[in-house]
């Protein structure tokens, strides 16, 4: 009954999520954004002058280095315009990486390709001021490599569980933050359980939606290495992002063997998502 209840709530949530990505998509890809002038004047203070028109009416927003955002466009209008005082910001590189955020009067919502912009040579001191590029790697290695602690109900008893999945495999598309889909592996051990190792592989799809990050659902198979083989339907919300970087999630799983019963168990889980080590495939 449990494992009835789950599938049709998943194939509810699939099917929303399905039809509402589809929708944006088909609206949000007309939206074309051309860039006209991007570049840092070299007197100060130092002036990110920037002119762009988009294919029709929009709204518009600038992301700069992935974590300086100014509204360029508070207005619906195709010709855009912006002289931002970068005089005080900080930045990785001689150049600076950003993208142009787009709305219609419709509420679709599309992204430019990445554009760069040099940096005047003042900035040159600045940047050699910034973390270590090796230490910075190490750091997101680490937090990446933390595992997610899982509570978990089996066998009517309750456990906690350390999990850690990898994606290996994401696929992009130009107009969407995260990848439209992803195959991963995880491995978990459940502290106590009658069942402790755990092995699987998934497919994973995502659905990015207003005031959070985005709605995944995914299926997987999986193995305790002893012949308890089976499918685990999932479903995960992307709460927040930290440094840009990392994004929190909150994980539901429902882990059965078909042609078992009493079997099953279920997990809810915290942890991070990042398609930092991934491989991509651009579609």
């Amino acid at each position: 009954m449990t494992r009835n209840i789950f599938l049709i709530l998943l194939l509810s949530v699939i099917s929303f999520c399905t039809g509402y990505a589809q929708e944006e998509s088909t609206e949000a890809d007309s939206i074309e954004v051309f860039l006209i002038d991007s570049y840092v004047t070299p007197e100060t203070p130092h002036k990110f002058i920037l002119s762009f028109f988009t294919s029709r009416s929009c709204r518009s927003m600038l992301i700069l280095d992935k974590k300086y955002e100014y509204t360029i466009s508070d207005e619906f209008s195709e010709d855009h315009k912006a002289e931002i005082d970068v005089s005080g910001l900080e930045f990785d590189s001689t150049r600076a990486p950003f993208i142009i955020m787009v709305e219609d009067s419709l509420g679709n919502r599309n992204r430019s390709e990445r554009y760069d912009v040099a940096l005047p040579g003042e900035y040159q001191p600045r940047v050699s001021q910034t973390p270590n590029l090796l230490l910075m790697c190490c750091l997101g290695g680490i937090i990446f490599g933390l595992p997610s602690p899982t509570y978990v109900i089996m066998q009517d008893k309750n456990y906690f569980s350390l999990t850690k999945e990898i994606p290996i495999l994401s696929f992009y598309k130009s107009s969407y933050k995260y990848p439209i889909s992803y195959i991963s592996v995880e491995y978990a051990h459940i502290f106590d359980a009658p069942r402790k190792n755990f092995f699987r592989a998934g497919y994973k799809h995502i659905f990015e939606i207003p005031y959070i990050r985005y709605v995944s659902a995914g299926a997987n198979w999986f193995t305790d290495f002893k012949g308890f083989n089976g499918i685990s339907p999932e479903v995960s919300l992307g709460l927040f992002t930290l440094y840009d970087v990392f994004t929190v999630y909150t994980k539901y799983r429902y882990n059965y063997e078909p042609n078992q019963t009493g079997a099953d168990f279920h997990e809810l889980s915290i942890g991070l998502y990042s398609g930092f080590f991934t491989f991509t495939v651009n579609l």
